[in-house]
C-alpha cells in the first residue's frame, strides 16, 4: 500500500522539530543545568550572584541555531519553574521568577535564540573571531537589557545603581564569551553539519577506515545528521 512517508518526513523537518532536534534541545538544557553545580559567587557590589550558567546559554546559541537554542533554554526555565533546583545554589520553583534575577532568567531563552539565529545566518565554516564578536555584541548587551530592568523593578534600584551593580560581571562574562566561541569552534569543526555552509567551497567528506565503539555512531548522528541542518 503506497504511503507518503517521505513527504511527511520532509514536512516535519520544515514545520517542527525532528527527534534529533529534540535530543539536542534536551542535551543543552542539561548543559545549562549542569553548570548550575558550580557554586555562585557573591559580591558586595551587587545583589545578583555571579554564576556559570549563562555560559550554557551562549553555548546553546553558538552551536544549535536559533529555534533549538531558544527551545533548550525555555525547557530549562520550565523545569526550574516546576520546582527542580537547577539554578546555581540549588534554587528552583516559580518564586525565583519574582526575585531580583528574574530579568536575567527570562533573557536566557531570548539571548540563546538570538545568538543562534545570528550564528546560523553567518553559517559555516564557523569562525572563532566571528563567533566571539557575535557573543560579545549580541549576547552580553541583550543579557543586561533584560537583567538590569529586572533589578530596577524588583530591587527598587535606580538605573545608575543597577548598572553599577552589573559592572563586576563584565570581565567574567567576557571570558565566558571567549570560552563559548572556542568550544563552538571545536564542535562545528567535528560536526560541520550543524550549520548551513556559507563558504566558497563545501568540504568533501572522505571515507577513512575507523573503529567505532558501540553507540558512537548514534552520538555523531545526533550532532551532524539530516535533522540538524534543516533547522536554525
Amino acid at each position: 500500500m503506497p504511503t507518503n512517508a517521505p513527504a511527511a518526513g520532509a514536512a516535519g523537518k520544515r514545520n517542527g522539530f525532528t527527534a534529533r532536534d529534540l535530543a539536542l534541545v534536551a542535551v543543552f538544557a542539561g548543559v545549562t543545568a549542569a553548570l548550575g553545580l558550580v557554586p555562585p559567587i557573591y559580591t558586595p557590589f551587587s545583589p545578583v550572584q555571579i554564576t556559570a550558567q549563562n555560559l550554557g546559554v551562549m553555548l546553546a546559541g553558538a552551536i544549535l541555531g536559533g529555534r533549538r537554542a531558544f527551545a533548550s533554554q525555555a525547557l530549562f526555565l520550565a523545569l526550574v519553574a516546576l520546582g527542580l533546583p537547577l539554578l546555581s545554589g540549588g534554587r528552583g520553583g516559580i518564586g525565583v521568577f519574582a526575585g531580583i534575577t528574574w530579568g536575567f532568567l527570562i533573557g536566557y531563552a531570548v539571548v540563546a535564540g538570538l545568538l543562534g539565529w545570528v550564528t546560523y545566518r553567518v553559517g559555516a565554516p564557523y569562525s572563532l573571531w566571528k563567533g566571539l564578536i557575535i557573543n560579545l555584541i549580541f549576547g552580553l548587551p541583550v543579557t543586561y537589557a533584560f537583567g538590569i530592568p529586572g533589578m530596577m523593578i524588583s530591587g527598587h534600584l535606580t538605573l545608575a545603581q543597577a548598572v553599577a551593580g552589573n559592572l563586576p560581571f563584565l570581565p567574567g562574562d567576557a571570558i565566558k564569551a571567549v570560552v563559548a566561541a572556542v568550544v563552538a569552534k571545536g564542535v562545528h569543526t567535528a560536526y560541520p553539519g550543524l550549520l548551513p555552509w556559507r563558504g566558497r567551497k563545501a568540504p568533501v567528506p572522505q571515507e577513512t577506515p575507523s573503529q567505532e565503539t558501540p553507540g558512537s555512531g548514534e552520538v555523531a548522528a545526533t550532532l551532524s545528521g539530516d535533522g540538524a541542518v534543516g533547522h536554525e
